[in-house]
């Protein structure tokens, strides 16, 4: 780009510029006005300091058409700075950028029009003309480059930041000004209502739905634990997520306050479980439509001992007269004494229901008239045949999440 031996008229081609800087910052902010008022209203408020920025440039130009050197040096500095408060100030770069081109046409009529008053060499000339573009380039690079940098290291402090959140969140012990003092650092408004999603954390189709979800949504890793914080999780809010969710095999916990999100995680622990065991079948398991059956089974122990005590008159049965007098007497409680529904429903002739309850109430005697043992038989029942006996399960959550359950009679299932 240099040409070979500096121009002598290039000498007086600065001061002549530096004469014309009133009237080309004038043309320029006139310019900026229609499209960029922020900025023609900067350059009007700056005058002085941009005035001494455009002395120092235009000697920069003439170093740039006599050297090969294109080192952006203070400059650089300058305008990736530029960059970087354009991002804080939530304004897009393109229009920064355009800003520039605008005025690097206004700048370049001012320094063409010197250059042939001075008599400038056409050599020369071409040569300005290459130098002012690069150097708005250079600059324009310096400003994207400052401007992707801050927003990465804001994305970075951001997540950083919402990690905290999760982890107050989530945690028993943080009071709600703590967490509301950490959602305003993370700029997350801290909404009315929130749920908790668990996703399964070795699922591939698990981490893309997470990706696919709306920004407001925080995603976590928590080892064992994947997943993400939902803030108001409406019906309408809620049917949407089922859609990104679906085939993840993921759960949805109940809708609460943040200060119960913690209680939220530990029923959507259950309800993992649960479905991992296959107790729970929806995909995506919605918690807040099965908190029945996620009562009956948080603790396994307890319903072993509940089944091996309301169902202890059946143990002298045989297994298949067992099976068969279960499902008999489930029925019977679910349709309230009905045989014919019974019958439909078990695809029996109503005298075999007639011997089955018979049989019933020759085992249980007077207890099946009692609305109390009813409600512990429906408990009992409700879920699935009795299991075998089993280990005592571990604490809510001590299994990963994303295990996968080989038997759904194993232990904590």
């Amino acid at each position: 780009m240099c040409v070979d031996v500096p121009d002598p008229s290039l000498a007086g081609l600065v001061p002549a510029l530096v004469e014309r800087l009133p009237e080309l910052l004038d043309e320029v902010r006139l310019a900026l006005e229609e499209d960029w008022p922020d900025y023609a209203h900067f350059l009007a408020a700056n005058r002085e300091e941009v005035g001494v920025a455009a002395d120092a440039a235009l000697n920069r130009l003439v170093t740039l058409v006599t050297s090969s050197n294109t080192d952006g040096g203070v400059e650089s500095e300058l305008f990736e700075q530029i960059g970087r408060i354009q991002w804080r100030q939530g304004n897009d770069l393109t229009t920064l950028l355009s800003a520039y081109q605008m005025g690097a046409r206004v700048f370049w009529r001012h320094v063409s029009t010197v250059a042939v008053e001075h008599d400038v060499e056409p050599r020369t000339v071409a040569a300005l003309a290459e130098a002012v573009f690069l150097f708005v380039d250079k600059l324009s690079s310096s400003s994207a480059r400052g401007y992707v940098l801050e927003q990465s290291e804001a994305a970075v402090t951001r997540e950083r930041l919402r990690e905290e959140l999760v982890g107050l969140l989530l945690s028993d012990r943080a009071d709600r000004a703590a967490v509301q003092a950490a959602a305003e650092r993370a700029e997350w408004p801290l909404p009315d209502e929130l749920a908790v999603v668990l996703v399964e954390p070795d699922s591939p189709a698990a981490h893309q739905a997470l990706a696919r979800l709306d920004p407001s949504n925080i995603v976590f890793s928590r080892p064992p634990l994947l997943g993400a914080i939902v803030p108001n999780p409406s019906h309408r809010n809620l049917r949407r997520l089922a859609t990104v969710l679906r085939g993840t095999r993921a759960v949805v916990g109940v809708a609460v306050t943040a200060d119960r999100l913690p209680a939220s995680l530990h029923i959507a622990e259950t309800a993992a479980r649960l479905q991992r065991c296959g107790v729970l079948v929806d995909d995506p398991v919605f918690t807040a439509d099965h908190l029945d059956a996620i009562i009956v089974h948080r603790d396994a122990g307890l319903l072993d001992a509940l089944r091996a005590r309301v169902l202890g008159p059946l143990a002298t049965s045989s297994p298949a007269s067992r099976e068969r007098l279960s499902e008999t007497l489930l029925a019977w409680l679910r349709h309230m004494g009905d045989r014919r529904a019974i019958a439909a429903e078990l695809h029996v002739h109503p005298q075999t229901v007639r011997y089955r309850l018979a049989k019933l109430h020759e085992l249980f005697g007077d207890d099946l008239d009692s609305p109390s043992t009813r409600a512990q038989l429906v408990l009992a029942l409700a879920w699935g045949p009795p299991q075998p006996s089993r280990p005592a399960p571990r604490a809510i959550g001590a299994g990963p999440v994303g295990a996968t359950a080989t038997d759904s009679s194993g232990p904590g299932c």
